[in-house]
């Protein structure tokens, strides 16, 4: 594929940041990763001459951006064309292994670019008041920021993202793990107030969640972070478990995302797929929730309770017979119930089979109390293809 072929292949994807694919010769409204794969794609092509230039002006105005000067090492010593090794092909010294890990990660950009109009299976449902959602596809090591507009999802941003030095799936303190699920940002941490090692700043996660507690996973301190002033990005897998991003992109997120509702996915894949074919599961359980809060609210206990899978679990240790007998007491003693909903997402949990979270504005009225709280509740299809509640969570 041509360089021009290539730019429009990014463009469309979403890739490039600007609004034209040709403005991509090395200005710096275009975004260094942007100017790099195009780079890339010019050597990829021959068109070393090309490379090169593309490469020196990044360098110049990047002079932290590591792979880019080996890249600009590699393509000089191809247009000499005297006997000289590529620094592509040394992977004995330690720190060319990690920015050939990079590289190669980087050379699957491509690959990683959903087609236009796809959005990410677990995106079941966002709040209308939710403006942007962050995806991170940890297997790829991108991160994909998605804005809503009228209900409808899109692509704005794709970046490089550097995950925990033992892969993901995080299961206990200190295992070097990036943490698979949904979470939300819960504050900024200034440069000021950390080590170098975070460079621009930090954007603390709600790890472990609700869901991870079920489970009984433990640790802390999973941030997304920028990365030390001496360099562009930190290499593929080097992290304690955090999600790593450039500070220019680390500061661009702080601007955007919203503290607090901002939802954060970090799967092991993702999956892109047209936005028609979420609709039968996002109606089938915006009725199930819908048929638990009608029964709910017309005191019909035993209705209400079908609701919950015999597998139930609260998050203070009730099982199911337990939280039954609760719940009966407890509405025996209403004489009017009346629950409403509002700002309800759904998402298709990463690296579960049949679960969804549903995260929502509960507010309850009775004729003797009155409560509003946010509640995280996990459906799970059944095997007779019904969902029910698996577990439920007031945040």
């Amino acid at each position: 594929m041509q360089v021009a072929a290539r730019l429009r292949a990014l463009a469309a994807g979403g890739l490039l940041m600007v609004a034209s694919a040709a403005s991509a010769a090395g200005s710096l409204a275009v975004h260094p990763e942007d100017r790099l794969a195009v780079a890339v794609a010019a050597m990829q092509d021959g068109a070393y001459a090309d490379a090169s230039r593309r490469l020196e002006a990044l360098v110049r105005d990047e002079p932290n951006f590591r792979l880019a000067q080996l890249l600009f090492g590699h393509v000089l010593a191809m247009r000499s064309g005297a006997r000289i090794g590529s620094p592509l092909a040394d992977d004995e010294d330690p720190k060319l292994r990690d920015l050939l890990a990079e590289y190669r990660q980087r050379g699957n950009t491509l690959r990683a670019l959903p087609a236009a109009g796809l959005v990410p299976a677990t995106l079941l449902k966002l709040s209308a008041d939710i403006r942007h959602a962050l995806v991170v596809d940890l297997g790829k090591g991108r991160a994909y920021l998605l804005e809503q507009d009228d209900g409808k999802l899109r692509v704005v941003r794709n970046l490089y993202a550097g995950i925990g030095r033992s892969g993901f799936g995080k299961q206990s303190e200190g295992d070097l793990r990036t943490p698979i699920g949904i979470y939300r940002i819960n504050g900024w941490l200034p440069d000021e107030q950390l080590p170098p090692l975070y460079g621009a700043g930090a954007l603390p996660l709600n790890y472990p969640n609700s869901w991870d507690r079920a489970l009984g996973r433990t640790g802390s301190g999973i941030w997304l972070h920028g990365v030390p002033p001496e360099t562009y990005v930190r290499a593929p897998r080097s992290s304690e478990g955090c999600v790593t991003f450039s500070n220019a992109d680390l500061l661009s997120l702080k601007r955007t995302v919203a503290i607090g509702s901002t939802p954060v996915v970090l799967a092991e894949q993702v999956d892109w797929i047209a936005p028609a074919a979420l609709q039968d599961d996002r109606a089938q359980l915006v009725k199930a929730i819908e048929q638990w809060r009608g029964d709910w609210s017309a005191l019909d206990t035993e209705a209400y309770l079908e609701h919950y899978a015999a597998d139930f679990r609260t998050d203070d240790g009730m099982d199911k017979d337990t939280f039954s007998d609760y719940k009966r007491r407890v509405n025996a003693g209403k004489q009017r119930v009346q629950i409403g909903i509002g700002d309800l997402s759904l998402f298709a949990y990463p690296g579960e089979s049949g679960l969804v979270v549903a995260q929502f504005l509960q507010n309850y009225v009775s004729d003797n109390f009155a409560s509003s709280s946010r509640k995280d509740q996990y459906w799970r299809r059944q095997p007779d293809g019904q969902w029910r509640i698996v577990r439920e969570m007031n945040r």
